[in-house]
């Protein structure tokens, strides 16, 4: 089985720059509410089942949480569920803010 990979905020940059690269928020509603990473998919448990089932398994698929911590395990879950090419956010979605405060909506 694949594993998940672990990347820096500057290389899921540039993987989300890449037109079919799906970019998934672990973290809860609220904060996704009040700022994420453009272009960037809520995902929780009442919505997990539905993206999973209408996602592209063999795009990109970077997942992000607080601090990189729960986005391994998301990234685990997603491999499980027969994705290719995983990457979970090393220092999550507090680095990303402090390297690329730019791409945030």
């Amino acid at each position: 089985m694949t594993d998940f990979t672990r990347i820096s905020c500057q290389q899921a940059k540039e993987l989300c720059g890449q037109e079919t690269t799906q970019i998934i928020d672990v973290r809860d509603a609220t904060a996704y509410s009040e700022a994420h990473i453009k272009g960037a998919v809520h995902i929780d448990n009442s919505s997990l089942t539905a993206y999973v089932q209408q996602a592209d398994r063999d795009a990109a698929l970077v997942i992000y949480c607080y601090h990189g911590n729960s986005s391994q395990q998301a990234s685990q879950f997603f491999i499980q569920q027969d994705f290719t090419a995983v990457y979970s956010v090393d220092g999550g979605f507090e680095q990303w803010r402090m390297e690329q405060p730019e791409d945030l909506a």
